[in-house]
């Protein structure tokens, strides 16, 4: 049984938008966490686009900011990932994680090795 499943990847033109969706189990909301969008392209490192807190902090790498939100539904145990003004550098295969956290941490690492829940991915395309 898988703690997180992506989806809503796809193709899109330079410019497009897109939505990531990310189903997470009870095991994750159990205790307080930090979740977080990752990307991987062929040859390339693993690279941590966004993170968000169980109190809603989110953190961005910089080439992203101002293009990407991450948001999530507690009710529906569901991460998001808005992607608008995508660029041909975004391509890449994207990943939703998970770790968790004392109550009274406020910030979420963007360092992949923090990480031990992943799903599967879903694959992004942007061409131009």
């Amino acid at each position: 049984q898988e703690q997180l499943v992506e989806s809503g990847g796809g193709s899109v033109q330079a410019g497009g938008s897109l939505r990531l969706s990310c189903a997470a189990s009870r095991v994750i909301y159990s205790r307080s966490y930090c979740m977080g969008w990752f990307r991987q392209s062929p040859g390339k490192e693993r690279e941590g686009v966004a993170s968000i807190g169980s109190d809603g902090t989110t953190s961005y790498v910089d080439s992203v900011k101002g293009r990407f939100t991450i948001s999530q539904d507690n009710a529906e145990s569901t991460l998001y990932l808005q992607m608008d003004s995508l660029r041909p550098e975004d391509t890449a295969m994207y990943y939703c994680a998970a770790y968790h956290v004392a109550w009274w941490s406020r910030l979420c690492t963007l360092e992949s090795s923090r990480y031990p829940y992943w799903g599967q991915g879903t694959q992004v395309t942007v061409s131009s």
